[in-house]
């Protein structure tokens, strides 16, 4: 076991998380077919570890809804924000004037960007093939931040109030995602 997704899973513990038995190498499969995604090196670990179960957990031995609603949010909430808050990469060319034009034209460039995969709330990790370790992004709509440059991070952070480390460099990247969450100017309304 990895040392990060060891540490996590020990902070998480302490913080109290209900952590219910990992899942078996088949169900990761099983879930990355019926969903089309693939789990970053951490993810698949810490997931085939523990399960963490309640308010805020996606169970993904549960019901289907769910889980597609959480991995359909970081782009519904971009989309949200081109339709309502001007939000526009300057990367994508001048704005559409038309709104269900410019909305369908977003919805395409979204489609390239790597599908961030749920973790707890509305804070993600990257999908495979991406090594350890993982950023833990907090999305919601156009607000992307760093919530954790590890999964041991992102637990101190969001359990325990521990602040980032500043000045990190983040390695490997994870297009646009990274961009939008260190405020690259691709991304200045």
């Amino acid at each position: 076991m990895s040392t990060v997704v060891e540490h996590a899973l020990t902070a998480l513990r302490e913080a109290g998380a209900v952590l219910t038995p990992g899942l078996t190498a088949e169900e990761l499969a099983a879930l990355e077919g019926q969903w089309d995604i693939e789990f970053s090196t951490d993810h698949a670990e810490f997931l085939g570890r523990a399960v963490p179960l309640g308010e805020g957990w996606v169970d993904w031995r549960g019901a289907a809804e769910p889980i597609a609603r959480r991995l359909r949010a970081p782009v519904e909430g971009l989309l949200y924000d081109v339709d309502h808050n001007d939000f526009w990469p300057r990367s994508w060319g001048p704005r559409i004037a038309d709104p269900a034009r410019a909305r369908e034209a977003a919805a395409e460039e979204l489609a390239t960007w790597p599908r961030l995969l749920p973790l707890y709330g509305h804070r993600y990790l990257p999908p495979g093939p991406l090594g350890s370790p993982s950023p833990v992004f907090s999305v919601v709509q156009s607000d992307v931040i760093y919530f954790g440059f590890d999964l041991v991070e992102w637990v101190q952070r969001e359990f325990f109030g521990v602040p980032l480390p500043a000045g990190r460099d983040l390695r490997p990247l994870v297009p646009h995602w990274t961009q939008l969450a260190e405020g690259d100017e691709d991304f200045d309304l």
